[in-house]
């Protein structure tokens, strides 16, 4: 039921310093009054709003643990509910009676982030907001974390606003002269109103051309690693993660498989993929690994392809090179701390070029600024100021608004009918309410909010 009162483990279980069990509902305050007995001795129902109170948990006469309990009368709370929550000694066992007892008392275990979707059920937080909950708690860098804070300030909330009351007054102008045709309005749309819609058309361009580049800052750039057996890769890995993690040797096909590990460049999460050495191989698994390095060409973010400089290019690394696209390449050569071979004014698809030397850490800061900049390309230099969508969701919503808002002026410059312009209206509208929530199903909530961790 909507209305039960809620409860589960809020910290992650495990040991630890302190365990929270989180109440919300309206009978949370009832439920803490049967199960706790404050070292003050002052009556439970009693205690005051946004006060701790020290004291111990009992189930019956028998000691359960020695707590702090906070509790927040709603609606000035996270769930808008009266929240109780039980700071107890961290530990599995020691969290999971206190739950226990909690459930006992009438609770019903909460459902994966059905705080915060009663959160948004209540008002508390558009379902942009909730949605960026999730997005902090899973934040990989910095500037992933400054990018879903403000969505949980409201900046994305507050610009669908803003896109809203354009619109709105376009469908005022509209349905006066549809219902009211005596007044004689012939113009269909005054140059004022037609600019609010080229408005609408430039901000959702913006916002989802933004889409891109605020994914791979929120989840990360994939980038493949690739280049023929021992030309360095998984040196160039350990030398990026400043740790040994992908085995060296100089023998051939080491890497069978692929090794992902993300690195932090620049407040931007790569992930950053040793994939096997591309060549014909009788080996079985090693085979497998090849496969894998040729489907990761072709679906990474990013390439990094890797040549050994002090060798000629032959068969093997002319492959891989006609498997690269020219658009998503930077190209290194290793191993300069040894003789120069290669000679690559051949492979014009690769427009940048650098020089390194993994095992000696020669050129790695080179490296991590060109990936930076090919990531960010002079658009999301700085996520605090710029607004940048990173919700697939939002993207689909934005472009079913551009795409209706087009429509509008399409049938104003071929002059049709305005009972037409008043269709699409309803579709640009509806579809920004889709993005903050106002219309949603329980379908879509559903996924949502099943993504969350129990608690939150």
């Amino acid at each position: 039921m909507m209305f039960d009162t809620i409860a589960a483990i809020s910290t992650p279980r495990g040991e630890g310093g302190i365990g929270i069990v989180r109440i919300s509902g309206k009978e949370a305050l009832d439920i803490l009054c049967e199960i706790f007995k404050p070292k003050s001795s002052r009556n439970v129902s009693e205690l005051k709003s946004y006060t701790i109170t020290y004291g111990h948990i009992y189930d019956g006469e028998k000691l359960i643990d020695e707590v702090l309990v906070s509790f927040m009368k709603g609606p000035h709370t996270y769930t808008r509910e009266d929240i109780v929550e039980i700071n107890c000694h961290g530990g599995y066992i020691i969290t999971e009676r206190v739950l226990e007892l909690v459930l006992k008392k009438g609770a019903k275990l909460a459902e994966p982030g059905e705080f915060t979707r009663r959160a948004f059920l209540n008002g508390r937080l558009d379902l942009t907001q909730a949605e960026s909950v999730m997005d902090i708690i899973h934040g990989k860098t910095e500037k992933s974390i400054s990018l879903s804070l403000n969505q949980l300030r409201g900046d994305l909330k507050e610009q669908i606003g803003v896109l809203k009351k354009l619109l709105l007054d376009v469908a005022a102008h509209v349905n006066v002269v549809l219902d009211y045709p005596e007044e004689g309005i012939d113009d269909p749309l005054p140059k004022n109103l037609r600019d609010n819609l080229d408005i609408v058309i430039a901000t959702t361009t913006k916002l989802i051309a933004s889409y891109d580049k605020g994914k791979m800052i929120k989840e990360g750039v994939k980038t493949a690693i690739v280049g023929k057996p021992n030309v360095g890769k998984s040196s160039l890995l350990n030398s990026v993660l400043r740790e040994e993690r992908a085995i060296v040797t100089r023998i051939a096909g080491t890497t069978r498989d692929t090794i992902e590990e993300i690195v932090n460049i620049k407040g931007i999460p790569l992930v950053m993929i040793d994939t096997a050495g591309i060549r014909e191989t009788e080996d079985e698994v090693e085979n497998i690994g090849v496969q894998k390095s040729k489907s990761l060409i072709k679906n990474a973010d990013l390439v990094l392809f890797v040549l050994d400089a002090s060798r000629e290019l032959d068969k093997e690394d002319f492959e891989i090179y006609e498997r690269i696209e020219s658009d998503k390449v930077i190209g290194i050569l290793n191993k300069i701390d040894i003789e120069r071979k290669i000679d690559i004014k051949n492979l014009t698809k690769v427009k940048k070029w650098i020089e390194i030397s993994a095992l000696e850490k020669i050129g790695i800061e080179d490296l991590e600024d060109e990936i930076y900049e090919y990531v960010v390309s002079g658009q999301v230099e700085d996520s605090s100021e710029k607004l940048v969508i990173t919700n697939v969701r939002h993207k689909s919503a934005l472009e079913k608004t551009k795409k209706a808002v087009e429509n509008i002026l399409e049938t104003i410059d071929m002059g049709y009918p305005m009972d037409l312009i008043a269709v699409d209206l309803n579709e640009a509208l509806d579809s920004l309410s889709e993005v903050t929530g106002e219309i949603s199903n329980e379908d879509l909530l559903d996924h949502i909010f099943s993504n969350f961790c129990v608690g939150k």
